[in-house]
């Protein structure tokens, strides 16, 4: 099997880093951190028309719908060329498996999350339900972080659960834009990044092919052009009203890609020249000090904040999603005869369901428009972090299913 480049434990390393610092910077002075994420970098007074809220630029917002804006973009490659190319891991019959996880750890995480919510009392103002989409997603990096440790990097099954993994963060994230829009949903602007991905297409990417002369391959490979589109896809995306980390994603199936696929972050992806993989190339320095950068402003855990709402988020992920995960793939393998992957088995399927429990990055992005803010808002927090003891659970248990 093929293995996967290490800069993906490079993320998971990052994102640890800036959460560590962010709690022990919270602890010791907690007036200081939050001065410092929510500090009004500029004021824009734009017209209502335009933006209905005031904005400002604070290093929270600059990092989670900024930044982010091209973590999504990485993974979302992945992604798309799983489904799209040949060979890829989500082609054909290939994808039923994943996709019946995915959509099973979803109904078990919101089935758990609204039980709770409605047997244990949160917050007053908060109505019935409330932030059923915080449990969505999970966390591909430190997912993959602790499946390497337990399946090995060129396992079969660490690629299953990148797959789920990523699905999961792009899916739900979409959902949680749809479902609580930061603003209100203005999909006119949308308007502006279909300009945006029509130009990168007609002007550019269209002209990749076997036969093109000098000057349209120049032309169809040169990066510029899916940089300016990106920017301007971002923006429409935002004035919509969706998050900002969604911006980017409209472009990733029009940029210039391989052939076929050689599997979720292969390190044989380091030797393409296409557009989409040179994008990712340049990506990936960059993206470790925004992983950081995404822990320091969003990982500061109050170690005080417990309260019902931390239960709720540690049952939707602990049991809701490992339960409906394993249900889900059950089904998809029995009503649709979809197959486990080659070399995966069920007790595989076990640990993978386990490791899904962990949940932070899109998790974390959906407190500030799911919940109300405070404290609600911190106690989820802390269980999104404690959540991450997930792998912990996973490691032991597949040390006890081990075959002997």
């Amino acid at each position: 099997m093929y293995r996967v480049s290490p800069f993906v434990r490079h993320f998971g390393l990052a994102l640890l880093a800036g959460i560590a610092v962010a709690t022990l910077w919270l602890t010791l002075s907690p007036a200081s951190y939050y001065d410092a994420i929510e500090w009004r970098l500029a004021e824009l007074p734009l017209p209502l028309w335009l933006a209905p809220f005031p904005l400002a630029l604070t290093p929270v917002n600059i990092v989670s719908d900024g930044l982010m804006a091209l973590f999504l973009f990485f993974i979302a490659k992945e992604l798309w060329e799983a489904i799209r190319l040949d060979r890829g891991a989500l082609t054909g019959r290939r994808g039923g498996l994943p996709l019946g996880a995915m959509l099973g750890g979803w109904i078990g995480a919101v089935l758990v999350w609204l039980i709770s919510g409605a047997l244990v009392e949160t917050a007053m103002e908060t109505p019935p339900g409330a932030g059923w989409p915080v449990p969505l997603g999970s966390d591909v990096v430190l997912c993959y972080l602790v499946g390497r440790l337990i399946f090995g990097n060129g396992h079969p099954a660490l690629h299953l659960l990148l797959l789920i993994t990523i699905a999961n963060d792009i899916a739900g994230l979409i959902v949680l834009g749809l479902a609580y829009p930061a603003s209100g949903l203005r999909l006119v602007w949308l308007g502006l990044t279909l300009a945006a991905v029509a130009v990168a297409w007609f002007g550019f990417a269209r002209l990749a092919r076997s036969d093109l002369t000098e000057r349209d391959h120049r032309r169809a490979f040169a990066l510029w052009p899916y940089a300016v589109a990106g920017v301007v896809s971002w923006l429409g995306v935002v004035l919509a009203g969706l998050p900002g980390a969604l911006g980017l994603l409209p472009l990733v199936p029009v940029i210039p890609h391989a052939d076929r696929a050689f599997g979720l972050f292969a390190e044989a992806e380091e030797f393409l020249h296409d557009p989409l993989n040179r994008l990712a190339h340049l990506l990936v320095k960059p993206l470790a000090l925004v992983l950081f950068l995404f822990g320091l402003t969003r990982g500061g855990v109050d170690v005080v904040a417990l309260s019902p709402t931390t239960a709720s988020v540690l049952a939707a992920l602990w049991i809701g999603k490992p339960l409906g995960v394993l249900l889900g793939a059950m089904a998809a393998a029995r009503l649709f005869g979809f197959a486990l992957p080659q070399g995966v088995q069920r007790r595989d399927l076990l640990v993978i369901a386990i490791l899904t429990g962990m949940g932070f990055t899109v998790p974390v992005l959906a407190l500030d428009s799911a919940l109300p803010g405070g404290a609600m808002a911190e106690a989820a927090r802390l269980g999104l972090v404690l959540s991450l003891l997930a792998g912990g659970a996973a490691f032991v248990t597949a040390r006890l299913i081990r075959p002997r």
